[in-house]
């Protein structure tokens, strides 16, 4: 090699796996089987059955949960909420980064100890907020920089039918649009009223952030067709995203005029609708790419255990205001 050629050394994957191979947890080894950045050296989860079979899958092991922390520089931990705390400290005990689906534990105070207890060991918790990552939310950021932003309405719902718990509606699916709110406003509502069943499949919630914007969230596991949709109302303009198709459209102001046509006045008010280009991409294999980089480099994850601990308590609001309207004890936050 002469003295003006120069050669690129690729960064060492980082050592990683999987608590929990439910359904999450199974995509979650599924593309860090495919991805350059990441080295799955194992699986682990209570159903020794389910792991053999994901490691099997995947080109793996099946390791238990306390050997497997130690073996790895990051891990996902996707098991139920209620083992979050157990699981995420023993991992960050062992010295691994981790990332933890949403929600980030059963509790706030139980996920303060553990934000406390990553930043002293220096290590990143990250949670799996994963509609961040869905492009037409990445484009919808650049969008609402720019906006007067009024109001906001989300939607989500339909029964989930890859998944089964026992967190309700708010901690299952209305916490996306809750963190999803929360990062597009720069902050936390101010005050809050809700209502939903007792039964905890089908919650609403009106909340007032800062500046006076007002939003409006809906979710249901009871709904028999699946909804996923964000609008927001701007002085400027509407914005419509779709979740599912990963969309944006924004409704401008339309000009009304009257146009001649074969000498006759007609009246025409035209919409004008902007389709802004999204990429087309899986989000959680953007969400483990940008956990895998916060890893590596000791980077601010892209949504915190501050963000998760933010969303969290949103929840317990929510939630105990529903149990109050209900009549029933709801643990508070």
């Amino acid at each position: 090699m002469t003295a003006t050629e120069s050669t690129t050394i690729e960064p060492s994957p980082l050592r990683v796996g999987v608590v929990g191979v439910g359904a999450m947890g199974a995509n979650h080894a599924r593309i860090y089987s495919e991805i350059r950045e990441a080295d799955l050296v194992g699986v682990a989860d209570l159903d020794s059955a389910a792991a053999e079979r994901v490691a099997g899958e995947y080109g793996t092991e099946a390791i238990p949960a306390d050997v497997l922390a130690r073996q790895c520089d990051a891990v996902t931990v996707a098991v139920p909420t209620p083992a979050h705390e157990t699981v995420v400290r023993d991992c960050l005990d062992a010295g691994a980064h981790v990332l933890v689906e949403k929600p980030i534990a059963e509790d706030p105070a139980q996920a303060r100890a553990l934000a406390d207890r990553a930043r002293e060991a220096g290590l990143v918790l990250q949670v799996g907020h994963i509609e961040r990552f869905n492009p037409a939310v990445q484009a919808l950021k650049g969008i609402v920089e720019n906006l007067d932003v009024i109001a906001v309405e989300a939607e989500r719902l339909g029964p989930p039918v890859d998944r089964a718990g026992a967190d309700s509606v708010t901690a299952d699916l209305m916490i996306h649009d809750i963190d999803v709110v929360n990062s597009l406003l720069g902050g936390e509502p101010d005050s809050i009223a809700a209502t939903g069943t007792d039964d905890g499949q089908y919650a609403t919630a009106t909340m007032e952030y800062p500046g006076g914007v007002v939003a409006s969230l809906t979710a249901s596991r009871i709904t028999r067709k699946k909804v996923r949709r964000l609008v927001i109302t701007a002085a400027e303009c509407l914005v419509e995203v779709d979740y599912v198709d990963q969309s944006v459209l924004i409704h401008r102001e339309s000009f009304p005029e009257y146009v001649t046509v074969d000498g006759t006045n007609r009246y025409r008010h035209e919409s004008v609708i902007e389709r802004p280009r999204i990429a087309n991409c899986e989000p959680l294999r953007v969400e483990l790419e940008s956990f895998l980089a916060a890893a590596s480099s000791g980077l601010v994850p892209e949504v915190t255990a501050e963000d998760g601990i933010r969303a969290l308590e949103t929840v317990r609001r929510i939630d105990r205001l529903i149990g109050e309207s209900e009549g029933i004890e709801v643990r508070a936050g």
